[in-house]
């Protein structure tokens, strides 16, 4: 074309190094365009790399792809590998972010419970922040097990809030408050509690339900110690006043809490202030009944504390005496309430002192027991028939036996009561009194009957004695006269003075009947000391100075008198 054209030669170099310029500018500009390619895909894979590398970092991963392999391929299989990869890797990062966020969620969601934060914790649960350089499977794991952890802490505090709402609940019902009000003073989510119902579980709430149980039970305390003060008070009260079953019964609910424990007082309302106000208002009521009646109940009272003097053998007091007080309160000189309450504090001195003479009683009641035993026998032994065979002669002997037995202890008995005696007033330093016909002193009237019991023994000695010469002189008689007497005069003799024929021979005397209390004939006790004593010991005197002369006597007269003077001693509570 050229030539056809005419160029120069000059022309031609001329435009074929133009030529040759623009295809080196064109082969420089792709070989650029290359270069920038490449360095672009070089950028991307970096750029891919070091983002898969940062993902697996914070998910945790391995690299498991050879480096080596990497730099042999070429780049766009480089990226072309990487893309697919990248990919998961965001998708799992996505997933974990989201685990991470629930997680810490419900971990800011129970610890705002925990704290009773709820409004601030709701306000950030959607601004909750993740840390993306650590989605780790091990960091999971610490935020699952610490998520457990406070899981476990909520539901034991949710149980202790329902175990303090419970006994609330329960305490309440005793004491007959509203619950309600009382747990909504605490907390307003502890009224209803439910499955659908959040209670608050925090600090202050299981304080503030400790705290309320502690003054429930402060109450419920004080509450019983008051009803059973007023219980207390209207049993004295029905007791004085004599009130009737249908009376007492409206109370019968709370009468039953004298005698319990606190923890087992459960009834519902049992506490309730209604209930106490009730009970307050019968004790006023009975109280002013009282004042009405007082005269009767000093009277009935006074007749109270006799009846325990009259048990303990203690003389009552007689500064309260019936016609005293009925004079005492006629006059308004004494307030009958006052007059009351010293007799009530004479009964329970009366009681102290009773118990202080206990010991002693009983073994006055062994030693009149086996006075009595004396007295039995004495009429046995002047039984003649005594040994015959008849009906229940075997169960009469043995009882024989025993009282026997039951005799010769008496002066063992005597001796221990006078060393009981003594060591009782020692110790009160106050007379041991004893009531018979009028007040003595024990230790006298164990000593009289001491005394008289020695002289008794003398007594029967000296007429053993005189019986002896007796019948010594009566031997003797016989041998001069030879003569015995006659059945029919001793038969015939008539019974004079309570002397009676045993048949045998002889006369005995006939036993005679004394009351219990009276004195007898031969031995003095408590029963039988007063009054009666001086006379005793002036005929005791005379028996024991007027020496008989049996030589003058007839044989039939001194033969019972003998047979009367050799018997038993009798007892004092003969009859």
């Amino acid at each position: 074309m050229w030539n056809e054209i005419g160029e120069s030669e000059v022309d031609k170099d001329r435009m074929l190094l133009e030529l040759e310029k623009e295809c080196l500018d064109v082969y420089r500009r792709k070989v650029d365009e290359a270069s920038n390619a490449k360095a672009r895909l070089h950028q991307a894979v970096a750029s891919k790399e070091a983002e898969l590398a940062v993902l697996m970092a914070a998910l945790g991963e391995l690299n498991l792809q050879s480096q080596t392999d990497k730099r042999l391929s070429p780049l766009k299989e480089q990226l072309a590998s990487v893309n697919p990869v990248l990919e998961d890797l965001r998708v799992r990062k996505e997933e974990r972010i989201k685990q991470f966020a629930d997680i810490k969620a419900q971990i800011e969601k129970i610890n705002g419970e925990i704290s009773g934060c709820y409004h601030l914790n709701d306000a950030l649960a959607n601004h909750i922040n993740v840390d993306e350089h650590d989605l780790s499977l091990r960091k999971l794991n610490e935020y699952q097990t610490h998520l457990r952890s406070i899981q476990k802490e909520k539901s034991d505090r949710l149980h202790k809030v329902l175990e303090y709402i419970n006994e609330v609940h329960s305490l309440c019902g005793v004491l007959g408050l509203d619950f309600g009000k009382t747990v909504s003073e605490v907390h307003p989510s502890l009224r209803e509690t439910g499955p659908g119902n959040s209670t608050n579980i925090s600090n202050n709430t299981l304080d503030g339900l400790a705290q309320t149980i502690l003054k429930l039970k402060l109450e419920k305390k004080n509450r019983v110690q008051k009803l059973k003060d007023i219980v207390t008070s209207l049993f004295e009260l029905w007791s004085l006043m004599d009130s009737p079953e249908e009376e007492m019964s409206r109370f019968g609910r709370v009468t039953c809490i004298v005698g319990s424990l606190e923890q087992e007082i459960m009834d519902a309302s049992v506490l309730s202030q209604d209930i106490i106000e009730q009970a307050a208002a019968e004790v006023e009521r009975l109280t002013k009944l009282k004042a009405s009646r007082m005269k009767e109940l000093v009277l009935k009272k006074r007749l109270e504390l006799e009846d325990i003097c009259r048990k303990a053998r203690i003389e009552p007091d007689m500064s309260t005496a019936p016609e005293k007080a009925n004079a005492l309160i006629d006059s308004g000189i004494v307030d009958p309430s006052e007059l009351l309450a010293s007799i009530e504090a004479q009964i329970e001195k009366v009681k102290e002192e009773s118990m202080s003479r206990k010991e002693i009683m009983d073994r006055i009641d062994k030693w009149l027991a086996a006075c009595e035993e004396e007295s039995w026998l004495e009429e046995y032994n002047q039984d003649v028939n005594r040994y015959s065979a008849g009906r229940g002669a075997h169960i009469n002997l043995k009882r024989a036996e025993r009282a026997r037995v039951t005799v010769n202890k008496i002066p063992g008995i005597i001796d221990n009561l006078i060393n009981r005696a003594f060591a009782w007033e020692r110790e009160r330093n106050m007379p041991f009194l004893y009531d018979g016909v009028r007040w003595v002193r024990l230790v006298v009237i164990l000593e009289e009957y001491k005394l008289t019991r020695q002289q008794k023994e003398e007594e029967k000695k000296r007429f053993r004695d005189q019986k002896k010469l007796q019948d010594m002189l009566l031997t003797e008689r016989e041998s001069i006269y030879g003569s015995k007497p006659s059945p029919k005069r001793s038969n015939s003799i008539k019974r004079q003075n309570g002397v009676r024929a045993n048949g045998n021979g002889s006369m005995t005397p006939t036993p005679r009947r004394y009351s219990v209390g009276s004195a007898t004939p031969e031995l003095l006790t408590p029963h039988s000391c007063a009054g009666r004593q001086n006379g005793y010991f002036k005929q005791m005197r005379r028996l024991s100075t007027a020496p008989l002369n049996f030589v003058a006597l007839p044989k039939e007269d001194t033969i019972s008198f003998a047979s009367f003077c050799g018997s038993e001693p009798g007892s004092p509570l003969q009859g």
